[in-house]
């Protein structure tokens, strides 16, 4: 049985080395500075307060879910509306390189974007949340009925052109964004956020190591995740630059799980012959977990496409994640272009 989601939340931990696979050194994007940042860490919920399954924060209210697909090269940031989502996946695609599922449901900001096109990997993450809005930016035409078998709701640019503008200042293909009430008008029976197998609560009292910095390589990408003990978040580092967001300041999450899962090539691929990865997030695997500083060694389980994906420690236990936003990073065991 999982533990409640009505937790408070402390600082715990004690030693555990991060898989080598996927991390490096703990050195910092920018030599001899630690990771600063202006905000405070956001409030904790009290014993008796519902939260939120997403995030584990305060708010009972169980509002539509809408998945947006996000552009996350440098050609498109910063991108507007990540600090508002509840979950984001990051996952590779072609030459390896990485694009974001965004997932919002209990904060949803008026204007999204850059918004992207849709790849197999996606059809495979979202049916967890049921029948949410699934808001991208095309595909390729062998992938289309895929699509529209999936458990999703269509409010891709053709579906609802309505929600969708070109930012000016930005240049093709990455000035495309959305408006977010369009996009959901445009699935009124679109499911309301539900349990997907995240906890929240007190971080586990052993298994832990503190770790100032964590690094996470595609072949063409990588990610920093630096400790800020002032905001309570790990700091985000794309390439050894501040990922920053258009509303301002850098991109953070006080959860940053690691879910290492067997990437493949998939039957797609670019014009220019570059093949689409296929992420298995159904299945079993291995998990690091970022949280209050520290690194934990966990366990992700995911039986069907239909069920949330759990995650535990290493001796089975729930493994809890601080409240807040949450980013999945799908990495595979090792950097592979498909």
């Amino acid at each position: 049985m999982r533990v409640p989601r009505m937790i408070t939340v402390t600082l715990a931990g004690a030693a555990v080395l991060a898989p080598a696979a996927a991390c490096s050194s703990e050195d910092p994007p920018a030599p001899g500075k630690a990771p600063q940042a202006a905000t405070a860490p956001a409030a904790t919920p009290t014993a008796e307060q519902p939260t939120h399954p997403f995030t584990g924060l305060p708010g009972s209210a169980r509002r539509p879910v809408l998945a947006v697909k996000i552009e996350n090269t440098a050609a498109g940031k910063p991108q507007l509306g990540l600090k508002s989502a509840d979950i984001v996946y990051v996952t590779q695609v072609e030459a390896g390189l990485t694009r974001l599922i965004a997932v919002f449901s209990s904060k949803i900001p008026a204007k999204i974007g850059p918004v992207r096109s849709a790849r197999i990997t996606d059809l495979r993450v979202v049916p967890q949340f049921g029948k949410p809005a699934f808001a991208y930016s095309g595909a390729q035409t062998k992938m289309l009925p895929h699509i529209a078998a999936a458990s999703l709701f269509d409010v891709s640019d053709s579906r609802a052109p309505g929600a969708y503008f070109r930012q000016p200042g930005r240049y093709a293909p990455y000035n495309l964004f959305a408006n977010t009430k369009q996009l959901l008008a445009g699935a009124p029976k679109a499911s309301r956020a539900k349990d997907i197998g995240f906890t929240f609560g007190e971080a586990p009292a052993e298994g832990g190591t503190p770790r100032k910095f964590f690094n996470v390589k595609y072949p063409a990408a990588r990610f920093t995740f630096g400790w800020s003990e002032k905001a309570g978040k790990w700091l985000i580092w794309q390439d050894g630059k501040k990922d920053m967001a258009a509303e301002g300041g850098q991109l953070a999450a006080p959860t940053i799980v690691v879910q290492y899962a067997r990437t493949v090539r998939s039957e797609f691929h670019d014009k220019n012959q570059s093949y689409t990865p296929l992420v298995h997030t159904v299945g079993k695997g291995r998990a690091v977990v970022l949280r209050d500083g520290q690194v934990f060694k966990a366990r992700w389980s995911r039986p069907t496409e239909k069920d949330g994906t759990v995650f535990t420690t290493e001796s089975g236990e729930p493994m809890n994640f601080a409240p807040g936003q949450v980013w999945v990073v799908l990495a595979a065991p090792k950097p592979v272009i498909p």
